[in-house]
């Protein structure tokens, strides 16, 4: 089956089969704006960047208005692989090319905070949501495990972060898969389930006033001189400042929800299997400690044990926005590739979504005006990325810049070929980095 959905409207099978969602009871949908409304502040998206955004303003006295233009967490904040995960997608090459190692240190220890901020969120609003801290870092071929190997020694010696290495048949001990040659095993790191969170975010920003309505398509964001005016299907906004965080499905909004930074991003679909339940003492074995797991393919393979005990995998991803075809039969050769155990067990969920990646794979966030903040460019590291990113701009509303600014310094590049070649020439790019991860 091959499709090309809306990026606001996922597949409606791959929908149905989420995990996720028929793991949670969602609340009735909320209503849609009508009328008029004002606030302090205007967030454009309820996943986890526009939801932490909404509840550190409130926490600072902001009166808030959140406009999600289909479901809290519909997007790529509710059906990604559940990873948290140090550090930035990017690794810490922009960093020290543009900012210099001074800040590019401040950066890599505000990504150990936005750690912390998902525990201090779990615990203060009672979010019950699988949290299991442990991740393992893996290599499925010599020259990968090199890298690999350099890479977390480079990250030791300049960041602090330490790992537990293994190469060789020692591998076995955090991984019982003979397809790696080496791996890297932290606590800082680990993984949960998202939705839940991001539902959790959503009720406790509710808690403390904030303004949600959901199937609100912002259609056009104007500056005035005394702040915001938005236009939705069914009514407006006036605000003082703009928080935009829609990532990639900002161009289905409409044209004039601020154009000048759609290039920057490209959608980049990624999907998930989840098999049926297994036995707890096989789940021990095969990653131990609970780990979530992932290689370092430029083309990755992801995955981790949910609550119940089913093997949740990612890996197969898209750079047209169309679904691979025979997407479950790849998946699963792909995941019984890694665990040939698993070959007789059934996979029950299958889904995807759509996640923002940058020319650089850095976060790109910044400002449009005086008055209107953004924030994008994810890549993948947007579990854990999206709150300290919420808090960050927050800040900067309040006035309390210096730490916004210092991701703000990142210079990023549009993607190439204009809105009629740039997805062609994306995926052929593709093509190659996956041609060279076959080669190891």
């Amino acid at each position: 089956m091959v499709f090309k959905p809306s990026l606001l409207q996922s597949d409606t099978q791959l929908n149905q089969r989420s995990y996720y969602e028929a793991s949670v009871q969602r609340a009735p949908s909320l209503p849609p704006l009508r009328g008029e409304a004002e606030a302090d502040v205007l967030v454009v998206g309820a996943g986890f960047a526009g939801l932490s955004a909404a509840l550190e303003l409130a926490d600072r006295g902001f009166s808030v208005v959140v406009l999600e233009a289909d479901r809290v967490c519909a997007g790529a904040s509710g059906r990604n692989g559940g990873q948290a995960i140090v550090g930035f997608a990017s690794g810490q090459g922009p960093f020290e090319q543009q900012l210099g190692r001074a800040d590019a240190r401040r950066a890599w220890d505000l990504s150990l905070q936005a750690l912390d901020l998902i525990d201090r969120r779990i615990a203060r609003f009672g979010i019950a949501c699988d949290a299991v801290k442990g991740y393992l870092y893996v290599a499925d071929s010599p020259g990968k495990a090199k890298a690999l190997l350099a890479d977390l020694e480079a990250q030791e010696r300049d960041y602090g972060l330490r790992c537990e290495v293994a190469t060789g048949a020692d591998v076995q001990r955090h991984i019982a898969s003979a397809r790696y040659h080496a791996a890297g095993y932290e606590r800082l790191s680990g993984h949960l389930h998202p939705l839940k969170y991001g539902l959790g975010l959503a009720r406790a920003a509710q808690r403390l006033g904030v303004r949600l309505h959901e199937h609100t398509p912002v259609r056009s964001l104007a500056q005035t001189g005394a702040g915001v005016v938005v236009q939705t299907p069914y009514g407006t906004v006036r605000a003082r400042f703009a928080v935009v965080a829609g990532n990639c499905t900002l161009p289905e909004h409409g044209p004039g929800v601020l154009p000048p930074i759609h290039t920057r991003t490209m959608p980049v679909g990624t999907y998930i299997v989840g098999t049926a339940p297994l036995a707890p003492e096989l789940c021990q074995r095969l990653i131990a400690r609970n780990a979530a797991v992932c290689d370092n393919n430029f083309v990755l393979d992801y995955f981790r044990f949910s609550a119940d005990h089913r093997l949740l995998f990612g890996g197969r991803v898209s750079y047209t926005t169309r679904t691979p075809p025979r997407l479950e039969q790849v998946m699963r050769q792909r995941m019984v590739a890694i665990f040939p155990e698993l070959a007789s067990v059934p996979v029950e969920f299958v889904w995807g979504g759509f996640v923002d990646i940058s020319m650089n794979r850095a976060p790109d966030f910044g400002r449009v005006g005086p008055h209107i903040y953004y924030l994008q460019g994810f890549s993948g590291h947007g579990v854990a990325l999206t709150g300290l990113a919420g808090q960050l701009v927050a800040e900067a509303v309040a006035g309390q810049a210096e730490r916004f600014d210092l991701f703000a310094r990142l210079q990023h590049r549009p993607f190439p070929g204009g809105p009629q070649l740039r997805t062609p020439m994306l995926a052929l790019g593709m093509l190659w980095h996956r041609l060279k991860d076959a080669l190891g």
